[in-house]
């Protein structure tokens, strides 16, 4: 018991990720209260769900459109500096939206503009800091890493929520103030970090250089397979963008309420991840990906036809175990078998299939619930995540029959 106690914090041996893993896990806990409180004031002031949508859709169109710009600047210009750079953009428009909050000018189209720019800055920081973990530790504490890394967000998500939801019921400005201050020790935490090292291409930038994590994750089919498996059911079945409209309308337990369903996936999540940090997956993990992306679809149907609060908490915990299976093996497999010197690139194309499948699937529930009702939209969402399940075990016979997840991963 002591071996593997010692083992699942082997990567907090090294003081430059401790640094890092806490300004990862600020720079989320922000974004998420952030999160929280701009869906709930702005459909608080509308009752307008196709604007759930537009926040959601908003924050990914960045990291799509510049996705050849922002892997390449990470591989080149420094992963720590990037990831800084990116913080200190986002702790301004948390600035911005908490002065439109305070001076009641929260205007949707001012917010949406402000949250823009807030994505851009996250589509630079995402590869940047997905890369940068695996410079801060020996390939011996890799998959380590990657698993707290996971833990850092998952953490965020169970907080930030509950935290966002109570301090905009307090005031509303003090939610925004509260992450402005998050981002800022986030900000001061990475650049902190002594300059690690990192293998950087000195070919001159080319067509082929910057399309160089499409190019790698296409010959990868395990990789595509599983990423875009993930794409496919979190983006048909995520139900995220609608939790104001079950807390308002359905539940009718208000934004306390809303942090808490918030808060629930990552608490399901985050026991799932400390299972697996402790029991490693080391056999099957194909078939148990398939399970598990299966099982999260169920549990979407289960928390969409509920209308009992403990019911619906309880639904959304499975969903994020059952997710956080999913994230894990993805994760490990895209930062395991990348070549250093092409990580952020990869790590950009990750980002795409990561931010579609949350960003954009709020855009699509937003979207939809507009038209057919936000029931409809969550049941129908997790049937979806349960057939694309079925269909990728058909489509991807080598992630079925993949065991073992480290077999394979580069040597650098």
């Amino acid at each position: 018991m002591g071996r593997i106690m010692t083992d699942r914090f082997a990567a907090f041996r090294h003081s430059s990720y401790r640094r890092y893993f806490l300004s990862r896990f600020l720079t989320s806990l922000a974004a998420q209260i952030v999160s929280v409180a701009v869906a709930w004031q702005m459909y608080d002031l509308t009752q307008n769900a196709a604007l759930l949508g537009w926040i959601g859709l908003v924050q990914f169109l960045p990291a799509l459109l510049l996705v050849v710009v922002t892997g390449v600047t990470a591989d080149r210009l420094g992963r720590r500096n990037v990831m800084g750079v990116a913080v200190t953009v986002e702790l301004a428009c948390a600035a911005m939206i908490l002065f439109l909050a305070v001076t009641g000018t929260f205007q949707p189209l001012v917010v949406l503009g402000t949250l823009t720019v807030f994505g851009c800055a996250r589509a630079f920081f995402t590869p940047a800091s997905s890369s940068l973990a695996v410079n801060l530790v020996p390939r011996e504490d890799f998959a380590n890493a990657v698993g707290w890394i996971a833990s850092s967000w998952q953490a965020a998500s169970i907080f930030g929520p509950v935290a966002g939801g109570l301090l905009y019921g307090l005031y509303h400005g003090a939610a925004y103030a509260t992450a402005v201050v998050l981002f800022g020790i986030a900000a001061v935490l990475i650049f902190s970090i002594p300059k690690p090292e990192q293998r950087i291409e000195r070919e001159p930038t080319s067509l082929s250089t910057l399309l160089g994590g499409f190019s790698y994750v296409l010959k990868q089919k395990i990789v595509l397979g599983a990423i875009s498996l993930d794409l496919f059911a979190v983006l048909l079945g995520g139900a995220v963008a609608l939790l104001p409209i079950y807390a308002r309308d359905i539940l009718h337990i208000g934004e306390e309420g809303l942090g808490l369903l918030r808060a629930a996936p990552g608490i399901g999540a985050l026991i799932m991840l400390g299972i697996i940090t402790a029991f490693p997956i080391k056999d099957h993990a194909g078939i148990i990906l398939f399970i598990s992306v299966a099982l999260f679809g169920l549990a979407t149907v289960v928390f969409g036809h509920s209308t009992v609060a403990w019911l619906s908490i309880l639904a959304l915990m499975c969903v994020g175990a059952f997710d956080m299976v999913s994230v894990y093996i993805r994760e490990v497999l895209v930062q395991l078998w990348t070549p250093d010197q092409v990580r952020g690139r990869v790590n950009a194309v990750n980002s795409i299939f990561l931010g579609a499948s949350n960003e954009l699937g709020e855009a699509r529930a937003g979207f939809m619930a507009a038209k057919w009702g936000a029931v409809f939209t969550v049941v129908a969402g997790g049937y979806a995540a349960v057939g694309i399940a079925a269909a990728w075990a058909g489509m991807f016979p080598g992630i079925r029959k993949t065991r073992d997840l480290h077999h394979g991963a580069p040597e650098e």
